[in-house]
């Protein structure tokens, strides 16, 4: 309990809160970090998840290569990239956007699939182009699935962006290896509760996000989640 009273001190002291090495210093490096893995991810993994989930085509082998990126050693990962370009920043962005390419892909390609197929198929009845289709009807209801999958992702990129401090960079993960190295568990338990509370408002932010962008008929489950396979036709002369 001492430990966890003296960490949120050291937080809150004014000494530690400006300065090249300070927590807000360290905090904003993180977000840099974090903020462009996912801005990047979100460009590779979001137009795959939507062409996917539209098309149904590619399926089996995106999903099966994002899954073998998710399960790929991030540390390890980093390491094997610095043996090619060296330390710096953009090794590290690589592994952290590799690693939240999957749940975007996910979030995305569940979203569109979840969408109730006779609303795609009255769309198109319409006279709806295929463009449309999707940027009118599938992805606002699919939005919330949607930004789920970021909301994942940004945990991910979030927590892991700690091994920037072991390979010379910056970032709140330095506290946990400068505290370890010394045995200073104040600076590492303080370093958990800045990483730890980070992604607590990252999520509940994207949340938030998620709550409003979700359509009042979904939010009241009125619309249906049915697969997105036709339903077989009734035979001529059928009871109702």
């Amino acid at each position: 309990m001492n430990f966890f009273l003296d960490a949120l001190s050291f937080i809150v002291d004014p000494a530690n809160l400006v300065g090249p090495n300070s927590v807000l210093s360290r905090l904003a490096d993180h977000l840099l970090y974090s903020g462009l893995a996912l801005g990047i991810a979100l460009l590779v993994g979001l137009p795959l998840g939507l062409a996917i989930g539209h098309t149904g085509r590619g399926r089996g082998f995106v999903i099966g290569v994002s899954g073998a990126a998710r399960a790929m050693p991030s540390f390890g990962l980093l390491l094997f990239i610095i043996l090619f370009t060296g330390i710096g920043l953009w090794p590290l962005v690589a592994v952290l956007a590799i690693l939240a390419v999957p749940p975007i892909i996910a979030g995305a390609y569940a979203g569109l699939d979840s969408v109730n197929r006779q609303t795609i198929d009255a769309a198109r009845a319409v006279g709806m182009t295929e463009w449309q289709v999707l940027w009118r009807v599938e992805v606002p209801l699919a939005l919330p699935l949607i930004i789920g999958g970021i909301r994942s992702a940004a945990l991910q990129v979030i927590a892991t962006a700690t091994i920037a401090a072991y390979v010379g960079l910056t970032g709140l993960g330095r506290f946990l290896i400068e505290g370890l190295a010394v045995r200073n568990y104040t600076v590492v338990i303080a370093g958990a509760i800045l990483v730890a509370a980070l992604a607590l408002l990252v999520d509940g932010l994207l949340a938030l996000v998620q709550l409003l962008v979700t359509p009042r008929g979904v939010s009241r489950g009125v619309t249906s989640t049915a697969p997105r396979t036709r339903a077989p036709l009734r035979r001529a002369g059928a009871s109702l």
